[in-house]
């Protein structure tokens, strides 16, 4: 066991590095030129020259490459080229609050989603069948950016129930979720982010239940007497490997692709930062943004293959 952790572990490092050489070289097939955003019109070359020497623009590509690599191994990922503050630090703070609403929308979604396939698994065809899956399907087919502006009209503008925008009088310092003063701004994004996962997780847990239910030991079971709720719950013991990772693809996905809903509802996240370095033209923070994004991506598989073996007894790994 701890030398498949270990194996897994290392096999991250290129996994990681093939990232970040991805991740520097999507910026600049990009068209413009940053040093453009931040140097008047009337700027003399000497002044875009120099400019230039003191982010590194001037060198190499392969060079820039090495010289941000070995300072991102090192937690130094530049300075923005709008705010002057360390990239770093404004990523850090912007994923802490991106994954308060994905984490908080892939709760939700679970909650329900396993409830409406484990219902459809033991109705297969039945009305509660239909309806699971008439769930998953407006799910996955419901844009959720289109569902997020459909919530802010009717709770926040015509009820005025809810905040609209915004994260809180106290903005993207902290966040608690036990003061309904502030948790109250994050309701109306995870709504709208669980939509998609409420689907997946759905139709998936309606599978792999199903597929359970139809071997050979469950028929077993129930010929000795077993009865159905016992049998339930060995079919969503079986099936929780699946299931769990599905959760945490989905939650992955919300990491890292949640920038309409973010910039939607104004939502101090990891998507709406990487909407204004896009709009700014802003690299060092366009570049460790994406790298951030993307590690975290890799390390939730990595955390969901380990909790797979954790979880099933039937994985034997060396």
């Amino acid at each position: 066991m701890w030398l498949y952790i270990a194996r897994r572990i290392v096999l991250v490092i290129p996994i990681a590095i093939g990232v970040s050489i991805v991740c520097f070289a999507l910026v600049y097939l990009a068209p413009g030129d940053p040093i453009q955003s931040m140097t008047p019109a009337d700027a003399s070359p000497a002044d875009i020259a120099l400019i230039k020497h003191a982010y590194g623009f001037d060198k190499p590509i392969p060079i820039q490459y090495l010289n941000w690599l070995l300072r991102a191994l090192s937690g130094d990922l530049g300075v923005s080229i709008q705010t002057h503050q360390p990239v770093f630090g404004e990523v850090m703070r912007a994923l802490s609050n991106t994954v308060v609403i994905s984490f908080g929308a892939v709760l939700l979604a679970f909650s329900f989603a396993v409830v409406l396939g484990i219902v459809a698994a033991c109705n297969i065809g039945r009305a509660a069948d239909r309806v699971a899956t008439g769930v998953s399907i407006i799910g996955v087919s419901v844009p959720n950016y289109w569902l997020g502006i459909v919530l802010i009209i009717v709770f926040a503008v015509q009820l005025g129930w809810l905040p609209a925008t915004g994260m809180g009088s106290k903005g993207s310092e902290s966040f608690d979720f036990t003061s309904w003063e502030q948790f109250k701004f994050a309701i109306l994004p995870i709504i709208t982010l669980s939509l998609v996962p409420l689907g997946v997780i759905t139709r998936s847990t309606r599978s792999a239940i199903a597929d359970v239910l139809a071997q050979d030991f469950v028929q077993m079971l129930r010929a000795k007497g077993l009865g159905g709720a016992a049998v339930v719950r060995h079919a969503v013991r079986n099936a929780l490997p699946q299931i769990l990772a599905v959760m945490g693809l989905q939650f992955g996905y919300l990491v890292g692709g949640s920038i309409l809903i973010e910039t939607i509802f104004t939502w101090p996240g990891t998507g709406f930062l990487l909407s204004k370095a896009i709009l700014t033209r802003d690299i060092p923070l366009l570049q460790g943004t994406i790298l951030i994004l993307s590690l975290s991506f890799v390390l939730t598989n990595l955390i969901v293959d380990l909790l797979q073996t954790a979880v099933d007894p039937r994985i034997k790994r060396a």
